[in-house]
């Protein structure tokens, strides 16, 4: 459980105490102002979710068989306005069902697969926000942050831990087209809970920046830049490997008489960044062309993550699940990098989702084999606030990634089945 204190005016440090009604106080106004306080406090909006989930998991190489069992509970309260401020506060518990048959990372179970879902109870959010003049949200504190499609910058959602950033972030739509976004951000908590004794937290002074601009018909403009300063004595995150992306992307859809067509296109740099070593350098590039006909849509997809052998573009922050394949096999890019070509196809039936994925995986340097991978996933909307979920992954690695770059985890089997009940309210 993570015990830190929350001092209004210290960025980065926070607290399950979180005295988010205190700080609000001070700074809205004097103390002949407490009947209107004392509204907006108790005059807000709770929120919360119980989300269950069965993971099971089978890995070549792993005798044992994963089975999670986990509930996730998250209970938000979020203050009423009062001078343009407001408060939200948010708790987060991921509990063990039964017993405990998988590596969460932190309990020592390593004849099992991993599953990162350790049981842990911990503030999830905890900020002040203010709405200031010209459509501009100020917000400081315990918050998601999240850009375009998460490839950068998530909140990986579909982890039970939520991550969040300690930040202070501004959010501004001075032209109806424009949305401009942008963070400091002082640590990262990631997914592996406070238990976990190198990753659970990532240290640093980051700037991001994400700059969106709607005003064409075809699709969103978007440019970014990321400059990530990694604080000193991360074993995971050294010093060395800070860097800065660059990027820009453009994201639409145009209508034709059959239906619609939709495409995708981005590119980014990254190099070293304060000190981040010279090695640090790569190039990210994706494409996606695609129609939608008759509520089918079929889409063509090409990714690389360059790398030459030495270092590979790297995306620490992103919601990773949602890309390269649902098995979570380059949740760490390779050295000698990824290009991925997949293949999508969704539909709907009735309150049904359907979506399946084919995903073909080749280094980009040598341009050897990985692997390929199946994913199928169907969403039910049982209820207003119920969603039942059967998604299903599985990875037939090569032996090309042993042979040639001798690593042995790509080149092992990996399948994975999830039955999940998401109750929002």
């Amino acid at each position: 459980m993570k015990k830190k204190v929350v001092l209004c005016n210290r960025p980065g440090v926070f607290t399950q105490s979180v005295l988010v009604g205190s700080c609000l106080a001070a700074l809205a106004g004097p103390v002949s102002a407490g009947e209107s306080l004392a509204e907006a406090l108790s005059g807000g909006k709770a929120s919360g979710q119980l989300r269950y989930r069965y993971e099971w998991v089978e890995q070549e190489a792993i005798s044992e068989k994963a089975r999670a069992s986990t509930l996730r509970t998250q209970l938000g309260y979020l203050t009423g306005d009062y001078f343009d401020f407001n408060a939200f506060l948010q708790f987060e518990d991921v509990h063990v069902i039964g017993s405990e048959r998988y590596n969460s990372t932190v309990n020592g179970l390593t004849t099992y697969p991993v599953v990162a879902d350790p049981a842990d109870t911990e503030v999830n959010q905890a900020y002040l926000s203010y709405k200031a003049p010209l459509n501009t949200t100020l917000r400081y504190g315990r918050q998601v942050i999240t850009y375009d499609n998460h490839r950068f910058v998530g909140d990986v959602g579909w982890r039970q831990n939520q991550q969040t950033f300690d930040a202070f972030s501004v959010v501004s739509t001075v032209m109806p087209e424009m949305i401009l976004s942008f963070a400091h951000v002082t640590n990262v908590n990631r997914i592996f809970s406070e238990k976990h004794p190198t990753l659970s937290d990532v240290r640093m002074q980051g700037e991001l920046i994400n700059l969106a601009y709607k005003g064409i018909k075809a699709g969103t403009l978007v440019g970014y830049s990321y400059l990530l300063d990694y604080a000193p004595g991360q074993s995971s995150f050294p010093i060395t490997t800070s860097n800065k992306t660059l990027g820009v992307r453009f994201d639409g859809g145009t209508a034709i008489d059959s239906g619609k067509l939709l495409y995708t296109a981005e590119y980014a740099q990254q190099s070293d960044y304060k000190d981040g070593a010279s090695t640090v350098d790569a190039d990210y590039l994706y494409g996606m062309f695609g129609m939608d006909i008759t509520g089918i849509q079929f889409k063509f997809h090409y990714e690389v993550l360059s790398g030459d052998g030495v270092y590979a573009l790297q995306t620490p922050l992103a919601t990773l699940h949602a890309h390269n394949g649902w098995a979570d096999k380059f949740l760490t890019t390779p050295t000698d990098g990824l290009t991925d070509r997949f293949i999508t196809v969704g539909t709907a039936f009735g309150p049904v989702n359907l979506l399946a994925a084919y995903h073909d995986y080749v280094s980009d340097n040598l341009d050897y084999d990985y692997g390929s991978e199946l994913n199928f996933s169907a969403a039910w909307k049982a209820a207003k606030q119920l969603t039942l979920l059967f998604k299903y992954a599985s990875y037939d690695g090569d032996g090309n990634a042993t042979v040639v770059a001798r690593n042995l985890v790509l080149s092992r089997d990996l399948d994975k089945i999830w039955l999940q009940a998401d109750w929002q309210f």
